[in-house]
């Protein structure tokens, strides 16, 4: 806390060396802050000099407050995954999430986004064929349950030659806008039930990870043509006299800190 003027007034050099501190910046209206974790949405500010008028400005002063992030999510199955029908299609399951912030898996196909914005979203699929001709397979997205137009890839899997059954890795990236509890999934049929999505376990000679039957990532991009419910960084929301409310992204990460400075 730097000095103030009593209220009566004071001597001329304790008058002098109070405004000079102020011209140099020496006031009162500053604090620090951490952001609230465990999924909170705001953090609350209070100091006595903030008012309905005040401009209150954030300043990281944190590593992790200072990083920007966005939202993403990493998801796979390690399961095989087949059909019973030909005229049917199938949604793909992902039951494992490698990382995620934003959005999350339900009913084991659809990805839920928690903000609105344009998405780039990517897929490989490791397709297996044990017919001894060729087959083909549709892969497309639906969002909310609708076939997205223009979503649809068509592929070619080989036949099984000797005992080798056919393969194929198929795989394409696609754009999305999607509003905030909206929800995508990929779905696929075949030509024949011969077609079917495998998992493969750790390989050796020499060693090899797993394949898993499906990976699909998701990356935020930008708000596009949405003005609501947007992944930002951390900004005042508003204010009351005495505190304000910052706006952040769902946080359950500690050590996100900021400077304040209040101005009027």
């Amino acid at each position: 806390m730097f000095r103030l003027l009593p209220v009566y007034g004071a001597d001329p050099r304790t008058t002098s060396e109070i405004v000079n501190g102020i011209m140099n910046g020496k006031t009162n209206n500053t604090g620090i802050i951490e952001l609230n974790t465990g999924g909170a949405t705001s953090t609350t500010i209070i100091n006595e000099r903030i008012s309905t008028d005040s401009v209150v400005t954030l300043t990281a002063i944190s590593m992790t407050a200072a990083t920007t992030y966005y939202p993403y999510g990493s998801f796979q199955d390690l399961t095989d995954q087949s059909i019973v029908s030909t005229t049917t299609a199938y949604p793909v399951k992902l039951g494992v999430t490698d990382f995620a912030l934003g959005m999350q898996v339900q009913n084991t196909s659809q990805i839920k986004v928690g903000y609105s914005g344009l998405y780039n979203i990517q897929f490989s699929a490791q397709f297996l064929n044990t017919d001894s001709q060729i087959q083909d397979i549709s892969v497309w997205f639906r969002k909310n349950g609708v076939d997205v137009p223009g979503s649809n890839g068509e592929f070619s899997i080989n036949s099984k030659h000797g005992t080798i059954d056919g393969r194929l890795i198929a795989g394409f990236n696609f754009l999305l806008e999607l509003a905030k509890n909206d929800y995508f999934e990929l779905v696929w049929c075949a030509s024949n039930i011969t077609v079917s999505m495998q998992y493969i376990g750790a390989q050796i000679n020499p060693t090899r990870p797993t394949t898993p039957s499906v990976i699909l990532t998701v990356c935020y991009v930008s708000s596009n043509s949405y003005t609501t419910n947007l992944f930002s960084n951390a900004y005042i929301s508003s204010q009351t006299n005495g505190s304000a409310i910052i706006t952040h992204p769902e946080n359950s990460v500690a050590g996100l800190v900021y400077k304040y400075v209040v101005v009027g």
